[in-house]
């Protein structure tokens, strides 16, 4: 595993931290020092991944926050939380996701459970903390997509799948959403002259329990035996998965804007490298016109103050 610089005096809040590589996130860089914020759905579960964290780095800085991206009014309340508390915020990584539901579920807010939880709930999070990353040592914010972002499209006639939902489609939806965010952000600070850095990651093919929980939502048992579990020659552990994300939030080495993913046979396992930018996400202005839609769809914006 890559060696992770030292975290010492750096906040950094990780979403969905509870398990899969939002927790080997919490666990590396709480092992590094960092000031490390879990915000996730479940505290209850926060708390079990906390207190493992700490089992293994007694000495490591861990809270643990509640935050549901599936609904806005969470968003905001996590947000005004930390903007009255006011300390400054030194990386945000957009990790939490959810995959695969087996039928159209929407968010409080009325959006589809992909694109609200995976995208439009993000979004608004890093723009409600802008000033408090700005305020920041180095700042950054990391933002987990897709290999599924290569199969994906914005389709702005339907953002939410009212008609035709397929849930592999949308979830590729929600995935390329996610990198364009990270890419206009980034443009954003250039233009600007800001000192953020926008990074993006994927994590190959990861044994998490992404696909199990996802299929699992509104049934009474979860659903089991989907194989991700399993060693496969396709497929990493969580430890070398997380490597991608790590080194978009944290490395020495990672730029502005770039994306970052496995090297190995087609981007799903190996050391982490600069990952292609799949065509799906090179149109014309496409960035920007999904960031306008999504400010309007949050009611957030980016603001440096």
């Amino acid at each position: 595993m890559a060696t992770i610089p030292d975290q010492h005096g750096r906040r950094i809040i990780i979403t969905g931290s509870n398990s899969g590589t939002g927790r080997e996130a919490a666990r590396r860089l709480a092992a590094a020092g960092a000031d490390v914020t879990m915000a996730v759905r479940s505290v209850e579960k926060g708390e079990d991944a906390r207190s493992a964290i700490l089992a293994e780095s007694p000495s490591a800085t861990i809270a643990v926050r509640q935050l549901d991206l599936a609904d806005l009014a969470s968003v905001r309340a996590f947000a005004d939380a930390l903007l009255t508390d006011g300390t400054p915020v030194d990386v945000l990584v957009n990790n939490a996701g959810v995959m695969f539901p087996p039928k159209r579920i929407l968010t409080a807010d009325g959006f589809e459970l992909q694109f609200g939880t995976n995208f439009l709930g993000p979004f608004a999070l890093t723009n409600l903390l802008m000033p408090l990353l700005l305020r920041g040592d180095s700042p950054r914010v990391a933002t987990m997509s897709s290999l599924a972002a290569s199969f994906g499209s914005i389709r702005f006639h339907d953002l939410q799948w009212a008609q035709s939902w397929s849930s592999a489609r949308a979830y590729a939806q929600s995935k390329l959403a996610d990198l364009l965010m990270g890419q206009h952000l980034a443009r954003l600070a250039t233009e600007r002259g800001l000192p953020l850095m926008s990074t993006i990651a994927h994590p190959g093919y990861t044994r998490t329990n992404l696909q199990q929980a996802g299929r699992s939502l509104g049934r009474e048992k979860p659903v089991s035996g989907s194989g991700i579990d399993r060693p496969r020659p396709w497929n990493q552990a969580v430890e070398q998965g997380t490597e991608p994300l790590l080194f978009a939030a944290v490395g020495r080495g990672a730029q502005n804007g770039v994306y970052y993913g496995p090297n190995g046979f087609l981007g799903l396992t190996g050391p982490t490298t600069v990952a292609s930018v799949p065509r799906a996400a090179r149109g014309t202005d496409l960035a920007a016109s999904l960031w306008s839609v999504a400010e309007r769809l949050t009611g957030t914006s980016f603001h440096t103050d």
